[in-house]
C-alpha cells in the first residue's frame, strides 16, 4: 500500500488509454492506485467503448472533451500516446504520475511489489544534486549519505522536478535495437536512484514518469510528431523530444531530474521489424536534435517553465527549422502549448 505520508490530494495518476479494455491493467494496479485520483484520457483515434472497472476515483476524458476544451483544429495533436498530455493540462494537483497502459507492478529483488507512487513521490520530495555527482547515488535515501570530498555547500541540494522510472522485461529500446535482439529482456532490478548531472542529456521515456506540475508542468508537451507515428512506443519520439526540452529547462532553472527506481513490468507489444519502417525517421532526426540541445542556452530573463518553453520554441524554429519543416511545426506547437496551458489554467477548475 502507499506510504501514509503521501497526501492523496496532491497526486494525480494520468493514464493514456491506448487499449480499449483497461480492466486487467487497473486491477493489477488497484492496491497501489486506489487511494488516488486517476485521469484517464482515451486515445481520440480509438474506436469503440473504453472499459474501466469500478472502484476507482477516476475522471475519463474523450475526444469530445478534448475538442470542447482546445478545439479540433489546434496545432497540438492529442492522439496516440500524446493524449496523456491532455491529462497534464486538466490536472490541478502538485504531482503527476504517468504510466503506460501496457505496464503492471514490478517486484523488487526481495519479491515485494514495487509501490510506484510512493517511490516517485519520495524521489520528488527529496532534493536533487545536479551540480556535483555523488558516487553513492542518492545521498538522501536510507542507508546512504554524501561521500568524502562532497562539498558541504552543495549538500542541501535543489528541488527535484522530474522522476524517471525504469522497466523490467521489455525495456524501452528503439526499433533497430529490439529488431536486432528480439529475445533480449531486462531482468536486472537495480535498487538505486540518482540525479542526472547538469548539462547531461538523457532520453526521457514517457512510459513511467512523475513530475512536479507546479514547477515544470508547462515543459512537458506533445510537440514533435513523426509523419508516420504509430501506436507503439518505439514508433514515437514525442516523449524523447519533450524530455530533452525539460532537461535543458531544469538545468537552466537550477532544478533536478532523477532516474532509476521505481520499476514497472512492461508487457510484450508490437513488431519491431514492422515499426522500423516508421521509426527510422525519428532515429535519424536524433542526430540533428542532440547537438542542438547540447548547445542551446536560454536567456536569464526566462525565469519560469513557461518562459523557457517560449524561448526554446524560437530557437528550435531558427536553428532546426532549416533542417526539416517538422521542427517548424514542433516550435509552433511548443509556443501554442504555453498559450493553451495558461488559458486552460485560468478558465477551468480542473479535476
Amino acid at each position: 500500500m502507499s506510504d501514509s505520508s503521501i497526501n492523496p490530494n496532491e497526486v494525480d495518476i494520468v493514464i493514456a488509454a491506448i487499449n480499449s479494455d483497461l480492466t486487467p491493467f487497473l486491477n493489477e494496479w488497484r492496491p497501489i492506485f486506489s487511494p488516488f485520483h486517476l485521469i484517464i484520457v482515451k486515445d481520440p483515434d480509438m474506436d469503440g467503448e473504453l472499459h474501466v472497472p469500478e472502484g476507482f476515483n477516476v475522471d475519463v476524458f474523450t475526444k469530445s472533451d478534448i475538442n470542447q476544451m482546445v478545439g479540433s483544429s489546434h496545432s497540438i495533436l492529442f492522439s496516440g500516446y500524446s493524449c496523456r498530455y491532455f491529462g497534464y493540462l486538466v490536472s490541478r494537483k502538485k504531482y503527476i504520475i504517468s504510466i503506460d497502459d501496457d505496464c503492471v507492478p514490478a517486484k523488487d529483488n526481495n519479491g515485494h511489489i514495487v509501490d510506484l507512487v510512493a517511490q516517485h513521490i519520495a524521489n520528488l520530495k527529496a532534493p536533487a544534486t545536479p551540480f556535483f555527482f555523488n558516487t553513492l547515488y542518492d545521498p538522501y535515501r536510507k542507508g546512504a549519505d554524501f561521500v568524502r570530498g562532497y562539498p558541504f555547500s552543495l549538500r542541501s541540494g535543489v528541488t527535484c522536478a522530474l522522476s524517471c522510472g525504469l522497466w523490467l522485461n521489455l525495456a524501452d529500446y528503439d526499433a533497430p535495437t529490439q529488431a536486432l535482439k528480439p529475445e533480449q529482456r531486462n531482468s536486472r532490478y537495480v535498487d538505486a536512484v540518482m540525479t542526472v548531472p547538469v548539462r547531461s542529456l538523457m532520453p526521457v521515456s514517457g512510459i513511467n514518469i512523475a513530475f512536479d506540475r507546479e514547477v515544470v508542468g508547462p515543459a512537458l508537451f506533445p510537440a514533435l510528431r513523426l509523419s508516420a507515428e504509430g501506436k507503439i512506443r518505439w514508433e514515437t519520439v514525442e516523449d524523447i523530444w519533450s524530455g530533452m526540452c525539460v532537461k535543458v529547462i531544469c538545468d537552466h532553472l537550477g532544478i533536478g531530474v532523477k532516474t532509476g527506481i521505481p520499476y514497472v513490468w512492461r508487457k510484450e507489444r508490437g513488431d519491431a521489424i514492422e515499426s522500423l519502417k516508421k521509426e527510422w525517421e525519428g532515429v535519424k532526426l536524433m542526430e540533428e536534435v542532440v547537438p542542438f540541445f547540447q548547445s542551446v542556452r536560454l536567456p536569464r530573463s526566462a525565469v519560469t517553465a513557461e518562459d523557457c518553453v517560449v524561448d526554446m520554441a524560437k530557437a528550435v524554429k531558427e536553428q532546426l527549422g532549416k533542417v526539416d519543416p517538422m521542427f517548424i511545426r514542433a516550435g509552433d506547437a511548443m509556443a501554442d502549448w504555453v498559450k493553451l496551458w495558461k488559458s486552460v489554467g485560468s478558465s477551468t477548475p480542473g479535476v
